[in-house]
């Protein structure tokens, strides 16, 4: 039987293949720090270590379909997986000026389907392995000069993270492995669409990984249409989870919110947001729509958009306004995937 490398821990590696811990160390160095996942070219290994690993393991499950960078963007890309199963998902690197960040997915389609998401039009298949998941990262940075700095983590891709705990906890404890990339925690964050279970889990979790919530409507009425989640998770009983996780780490919690056309970027709707935000005192992550053929929907002008975040910071709540990223090679969630899949 195959023993897959990727969603291993390098103790799990040593154990696994009955080999001392400092050899799992070089193996996983190999994998994660230098992506490496070719055994011949692991040259600190014994030739017999990379002859055994050859015939009786598998450096990677993922396989590059297609990548595409945006020269709008000053770089920004987005690549399209093929997983062992045949299956196929897909990440993002955004650059902006200095910062890197890298948009994770954890699962193959979403099964929350928000109304304006191309990933949830294919439905779910299944959950990602912890390998599947830091697999994505580590090819996106092969080609990546970051010298000594490291990149932002997002799981923010196709899927929701906390439907998929367990993998996603073990994703980010491989990403932070000192012998790996050594991401620091307040690098990371996790963004649920509002799986109450899943942030009262998180906010037992020991460490300053971020917490970001995908609200998009600060009243029960438009949040059910735009994130059916919400039937199940009212925004009273999402409310008292942030609040309590909130109260129980001391980390403060990020709001995403997609500005849409004519939706949700009303001076009503910025007044309903800053009620919650200041309620735990959360940042706001504005983000114009990546439109997405079929759904019917459109980001705002700027002007108006502008005017949202202007009048969020007046209230005293921290907001940032995102640039458009990836529009040109679409780059919204589950885009590239759905292009596929329509041509396969």
């Amino acid at each position: 039987m195959t023993t897959q490398l990727t969603p291993l821990n390098p103790a799990e590696i040593a154990e696994s293949l009955n080999l001392k811990p400092f050899q799992g160390k070089q193996i996983f160095r190999w994998l994660h720090q230098k992506q490496v996942f070719d055994f011949d070219r692991m040259s600190d290994l014994s030739k017999d270590l990379r002859k055994r690993l050859t015939e009786e393991c598998a450096a990677s499950q993922l396989e590059l379909v297609r990548m595409s960078a945006s020269p709008r963007s000053n770089g920004t890309k987005k690549a399209l997986f093929r997983l062992a199963d045949g299956e196929t998902v897909e990440s993002v690197l955004i650059r902006d000026r200095e910062r890197t960040t890298l948009c994770l997915s954890t699962q193959v389609g979403c099964a929350v389907k928000c109304a304006f998401c191309a990933t949830g039009l294919s439905g779910y298949t299944r959950n990602l392995n912890p390998g599947e998941i830091v697999e994505q990262a580590l090819y996106l940075l092969q080609d990546e000069k970051l010298g000594e700095k490291t990149p932002n983590i997002v799981y923010m891709g196709m899927g929701e993270p906390f439907r998929n705990y367990d993998a996603t906890i073990k994703s980010i404890k491989l990403l932070m492995a000192p012998e790996g990339l050594g991401i620091g925690a307040r690098r990371i964050t996790v963004s649920t669409a509002g799986e109450v279970k899943g942030i009262e889990r998180f906010a037992s979790e020991e460490w300053q990984v971020r917490l970001s919530v995908s609200l998009h409507a600060a009243n029960d009425e438009l949040r059910t249409k735009l994130v059916p989640l919400n039937k199940k998770y009212p925004i009273e009983v999402l409310m008292k989870a942030i609040r309590d996780y909130v109260e129980q780490t001391g980390r403060q919690m990020t709001f995403e919110w997609t500005l849409l056309d004519g939706v949700n970027d009303s001076p009503q709707d910025a007044e309903e947001l800053i009620g919650l935000a200041t309620r735990v005192k959360a940042m706001v992550n504005l983000i114009p729509y990546n439109p997405v053929s079929g759904l019917g929907f459109a980001p705002p002008p700027l002007d108006r958009c502008q005017a949202f975040r202007d009048a969020l910071e007046e209230a005293g709540v921290n907001a940032t306004l995102r640039r458009e990223r990836g529009q040109d090679i679409d780059a919204a969630c589950g885009q590239l995937r759905r292009q596929h899949l329509a041509t396969a």
